[in-house]
């Protein structure tokens, strides 16, 4: 039903203007405005709403129309031209590669740009929160490695007698420090696989979880007009998950050095005597 005088709208822009398909909308253009500074008038065109559609981004359903090519060059002045191309890629291309072949092909003051490039700023911010996530994590993993130290250290004291057995009975130290190491190893990879099997529960529900929160709080509607997303948008990398599997599983095994130096420095013998 789309045609040069008809336009597909937003679904959060119908709400707010009260449209529904086949309502009837005026459209003004920048261009309006430049003419009656010039004291020339540009009426605006009469269309209508020939559909309505949701992207479940919150910026883009409640600022968003498509329209016809014709439609928009009347409006804006542009005769034949546009302001800009937008180019979709079949999955697996590399966007900088295509990027580089167009540069390569237009003329002078022509410029291809991915994505990434036309939203650095955009990119450069989603970068900065990822970091400070991982800036937080590291201290949620610090305090969770001294959590397992004293409990290591605290095994050590409970076990004395125990350890100057293994002493008595040919154990060397370093195999003394081997055992808690070991304990201290097993623990992070336990603590690691809990983990993630509760991350990847969250991460099924979480819009569920999300929903539940918004109700529960400032309501689904103000939630979404805030943090812009209908719906939680979760993105894991193999390289990320690698990082944080060695270093939750490393760090609790260092955890394990402090107690297994301090059992390896007991004296089978002094150790046998404490009660």
């Amino acid at each position: 039903d789309l045609d040069d005088d008809s336009v597909i709208l937003s679904l959060q822009l119908a709400r707010s203007l009260g449209a529904r398909v086949g309502s009837r909308l005026e459209v003004y253009s920048p261009l309006i405005l430049e003419r009656l500074k010039r004291d020339e008038i540009l009426l605006p065109r009469t269309v209508r709403v020939a559909g309505i559609f949701e992207i479940g981004h919150q910026h883009l359903d409640r600022a968003l129309i498509l329209a016809p090519l014709r439609l928009m060059q009347e409006l804006y002045g542009l005769g034949r031209s546009v302001h800009g191309i937008n180019v979709r890629l079949k999955p697996g291309a590399d966007e900088f590669q295509v990027a580089a072949a167009l540069n390569a092909a237009l003329p002078r003051g022509r410029r291809a740009l991915t994505w990434f490039e036309s939203e650095a700023d955009f990119q450069s911010i989603i970068r900065f929160e990822k970091y400070m996530v991982f800036f937080l994590l590291t201290f949620i993993v610090v305090v969770a490695a001294l959590s397992i130290m004293s409990s290591l250290l605290i095994a050590v004291v409970r076990k004395t007698r125990e350890i100057g057995l293994l002493g008595a009975l040919g154990g060397s130290p370093w195999q003394v420090a081997l055992c808690f190491c070991a304990q201290g190893f097993l623990l992070g990879v336990v603590g690691t696989a809990a983990g993630l099997l509760l991350a990847w529960g969250v991460l099924s529900f979480r819009n569920d979880i999300v929903m539940v929160l918004a109700r529960l709080t400032v309501g689904p509607e103000v939630f979404q007009q805030f943090y812009g997303f209908v719906q939680l948008p979760s993105h894991t990398t193999s390289f990320d998950l690698t990082i944080i599997i060695f270093g939750s599983i490393v760090s609790a095994t260092l955890a394990g050095l402090i107690p297994a130096w301090r059992a390896s420095q007991l004296k089978p013998v002094e150790a046998l005597r404490n009660e």
